[in-house]
């Protein structure tokens, strides 16, 4: 059985294809700037080189053939014919209330997506429109829709919700929602492997550590908080996005700099965080390095970004009443070693406490805690592509489940 998984971008399109006997990835590529100039596919079939094809792409369906065209490919393909492929996962950034897991697509859904779109106005059209175009090129092949948003509905009431009026909720679905769920979810079990126990006897706080950043309390392989909200700014400071602040802030800024909704939303998004506080890069790594030479805005970044992880790890601690494993990963998570143990630093009264040899690794999953810690401290690569694959094939051919 053969999986594509998709992930559509506004101007991109990320995908993979896996033989889910072995979960092997067979290809895996990038269509980039759809609809703009210079728009190319960037192809990697599995034990062949690497291809990039530099043509027109006016939208996602013919980014969508380009991507079939290439892997049925006699030269660059990985596959016969479209046959093969079995069925489709998408990856959908923001399901709402309406879904509290993974669906298989029909028209009813896709209205009910629609739906959700004023909830991730950035996010959800592009996801649509590789739906759409997907079921127009493959009309009788099963599609999957995986929720960021899905892993977190199992979240409690007392906190999901804000400090707004209640009928705020009611009317606009005003609550946390949390992101990076598929992600949360495949290290939280990953990480349970790693413990030798049951996912239903764990305490887990995942950290996905990258340009985004969200941590997430996992209590007994369900997530009971994440630092992500109704949308993807609140928590950690980010690349570019500015984490927890006082909401008065909004108000005060947008009066005194003469600022639109539209503008306030712009430095939200894509002035603050890191880049804002280091005034150097969204980047981790040329943050390390000025603050290496010596820049105190990088330091100070540096500084934030570890101190506010160090705070939500303590306090999911406390939401579970206890605490099993510390998981790093995405991007910062993987591969930022001082980082890592930076935050991990002072954490000894949860029983964390890293072994600095053990901790010099990126990108490999890694127990990197001391010997005898009570509490484990795993690196673990996210695979957000294979949890997709995985629900597609459950959904699609339940008696074929690898889980």
């Amino acid at each position: 059985m053969k999986v594509l998984v998709i992930n559509c971008g506004s101007s991109s399109l990320k995908y993979k294809l896996f033989d889910m006997t072995d979960e092997t990835v067979l290809a895996k590529g990038l269509v980039d700037r759809i609809k703009l100039d210079g728009s190319k596919l960037i192809h990697e079939p599995a034990r062949k080189e690497k291809v990039v094809i530099e043509k027109e792409i006016p939208n996602h369906q013919v980014a969508i053939q380009l991507v079939l065209d290439i892997l049925v490919h006699p030269e660059h393909g990985v596959i016969k014919d479209m046959s093969e492929i079995s069925a489709v996962g998408h990856r959908i950034v923001h399901g709402g209330e309406k879904f509290t897991q993974s669906v298989l697509i029909d028209g009813e859904v896709l209205e009910s997506l629609k739906e959700c779109m004023d909830l991730a106005p950035l996010h959800n059209p592009p996801n649509i429109m590789g739906i759409e175009a997907t079921r127009e090129i493959m009309p009788d092949v099963p599609m999957v829709g995986v929720f960021d948003t899905a892993f977190h509905q199992t979240i409690p009431k007392k906190a999901y919700m804000y400090g707004f009026p209640y009928d705020y909720y009611k009317k606009y679905g005003i609550r946390r929602y949390g992101f990076h769920g598929t992600s949360h979810k495949y290290v939280a079990l990953k990480a349970a492997e790693m413990l030798n126990k049951p996912i239903g006897e764990t305490k887990i706080v995942t950290c996905h550590l990258g340009n985004g950043v969200s941590i997430t309390a996992v209590k007994e392989g369900k997530s009971i908080d994440t630092t992500l909200g109704f949308g993807t700014v609140s928590g950690i400071v980010m690349g570019t996005r500015c984490g927890d602040v006082d909401p008065v802030l909004i108000p005060f800024l947008m009066e005194k700099e003469n600022l639109s909704t539209e503008e306030m939303n712009e430095i939200l998004h894509k002035k603050c965080g890191l880049l804002g506080i280091s005034g150097v890069s969204n980047d981790m790594r040329d943050i390390e390095e000025a603050a290496a030479q010596g820049n105190e805005r990088a330091q100070l970044a540096l500084e934030m970004f570890e101190y506010m992880v160090k705070k939500y790890i303590g306090a999911y601690a406390a939401a579970m009443n206890g605490l099993d494993a510390v998981v790093f990963t995405a991007g910062i998570g993987e591969n930022a070693i001082e980082l890592r143990e930076k935050i991990c630093e002072g954490l000894d009264f949860l029983g964390i406490k890293i072994d600095k040899e053990k901790n010099k690794v990126r990108g490999k999953m890694t127990d990197v805690s001391a010997e005898g810690a009570k509490t484990k401290v795993f690196v673990i690569p996210t695979n957000e592509e294979l949890m997709i694959a995985r629900e597609t094939k459950d959904l699609t051919f339940p008696s074929r489940s690898s889980l």
